[in-house]
């Protein structure tokens, strides 16, 4: 069998269920990339060879005597550091929890876990999640595998770019305003934001408690399927998780687009693309057209305040918690989150009330949109990931921060709660990945996946690997 590291989570599982590849040498196949690629994009914060090696070895003798758990066994993954981890350490990203060991796993952790995975360590994050570039971190920034003078993407820099360059099979992430599908997008693989309330959040430093949604990075749409299928359901650690049972989400994977209605956003999200965005996301439209899906222009009402409802919710629910810390210990933030959770203190009550009613009014627009279609189509970026530093881009003649590009095309969907997927969809002139979004009703992840599916079915976008 080829090199473990190259192989998807699909592959791999089914050569350790059948004994063709050991665990342990899955393992160290990734610990060997690591060895040789970590130090050019920063994504490995807190490797655990010990304790994985260990994992693999247990897993090997489970596999060996019979008791096979399931497509995940054996596999190598990796958590973002804002997830608890038991005997691990687990520090946001920021020195206020730098030699932070927990004493429990994270539910999503623990779930992972009971499924047989291995885990490698633990993956650099933007301080406690508040960024969507990776650059601001107690380790340092997260880079790009494609070009390391660029943004991996944030807050979940260290998965993207991890998974991207196999240095481990699949990875956590979170996202709130975009945070696993922004570093997906940047680092040209697949990332699942699964509808609030599917998964715990328990165990996971919070950014913003009413939009802090955990899932996968992965480097096809079966992967994420695989990875999705142990983490949800209800935990009563976790009151915002729905009592609704999950479906398999392999089931209907390949059940293709024929027939399915497809709804274009016709402005806002195209408004400020850079047009090789925009024609790499048209002619993905396009490949699913010729499938037999429906393309239909739709408009969603009052889309363009999104932005400003979410910057209100996540300044006030963040410096919600860390009300009591970042007054004794704001030295221990770096500059760019002290400086957002400093301004949480100018939000006013009315303000916060203000976004959560338009909340409610975007997730109106929304359902009504998907009474005429069955999922939405965007660019995830409107732009290719920027360099480590840049501060001011322009897009279509206007000037914007790095920040509020990034953010643009997925924090509607935080808002909301839809879950959403993306999947790389070309490449810029700069060699840079572009990727596509695919949003669906509340709770139809099999659903976003199928189209997914369908898309890299027809395509080799997500079979590219960056030169490093």
């Amino acid at each position: 069998m080829s090199d473990p590291a190259a192989l998807s989570i699909a592959a791999l599982g089914a050569g350790l269920r059948d004994k063709q590849i050991s665990p342990v040498e899955a393992a160290r196949a990734c610990f060997a990339r690591m060895a040789a690629q970590n130090d050019k994009v920063n994504a490995f914060v807190t490797p655990d060879e010990e304790g994985a090696l260990a994992a693999a070895r247990q897993a090997e003798a489970e596999i060996a005597r019979g008791d096979y758990k399931g497509p995940l066994h054996g596999i190598p993954i990796a958590h973002k550091d804002l997830y608890c981890t038991k005997g691990l350490r687990s520090t946001a990203g920021s020195r206020l929890h730098e030699n932070f060991v927990p004493d429990e796993d994270a539910t999503v952790v623990a779930r992972y876990r009971a499924a047989g995975t291995v885990l490698l360590g633990k993956l650099n994050t933007h301080e406690f999640a508040y960024g969507p570039t990776n650059e601001h971190s107690m380790f340092g920034p997260a880079r790009n595998p494609w070009n390391p003078a660029h943004i991996s993407g944030g807050s979940s820099g260290g998965s993207g770019a991890a998974v991207a360059l196999g240095l481990c099979a699949g990875a956590t992430g979170s996202d709130t305003g975009g945070s696993i599908r922004i570093p997906a997008a940047c680092c040209g693989i697949v990332g699942l934001k699964p509808t609030y309330g599917r998964a715990s959040r328990a165990g996971i430093f919070p950014l913003c408690w009413s939009m802090d949604h955990p899932g996968p990075l992965t480097r096809t749409v079966r992967d994420a399927a695989i990875m999705l299928q142990p983490i949800v359901g209800h935990d009563p650690r976790d009151a915002a998780t729905v009592r609704r049972a999950a479906p398999d989400y392999l089931a209907a994977l390949d059940d293709g687009v024929a027939g399915l209605r497809l709804g274009v956003p016709s402005r806002y999200f195209y408004d400020r693309s850079d047009e090789q965005v925009e024609a790499a996301v048209r002619a993905a439209l396009a490949a699913l057209a010729e499938q037999g899906a429906v393309i239909e222009e739709v408009d969603i009402a009052h889309i363009e305040h999104a932005a400003a409802a979410a910057l209100a919710i996540y300044l006030a629910e963040a410096i919600a918690y860390h009300d009591d810390r970042i007054g004794p210990d704001g030295h221990l933030y770096t500059d760019q989150v002290r400086g957002f959770l400093e301004l949480g203190n100018y939000v006013l009550a009315k303000d916060y009330l203000h976004a959560q009613r338009y909340r409610t009014l975007l997730g109106q627009s929304m359902a009504a949109v998907f009474e005429r279609v069955d999922f939405l189509l965007t660019p995830t970026l409107p732009i290719a990931a920027t360099e480590i530093g840049q501060d001011s881009i322009e897009v279509r003649g206007v000037a914007q921060t790095p920040f509020a590009a990034l953010l643009r095309n997925t924090e509607p969907f935080d808002l909301t709660g839809l879950p959403a997927l993306v999947v790389p969809c070309g490449f810029s002139d700069a060699g840079l990945p572009i990727s596509l979004q695919i949003v669906g009703r509340p709770f139809d992840e099999a659903g976003v996946l199928r189209v997914g599916q369908a898309y890299q079915a027809a395509t080799d976008w997500h079979e590219r690997r960056p030169a490093l």
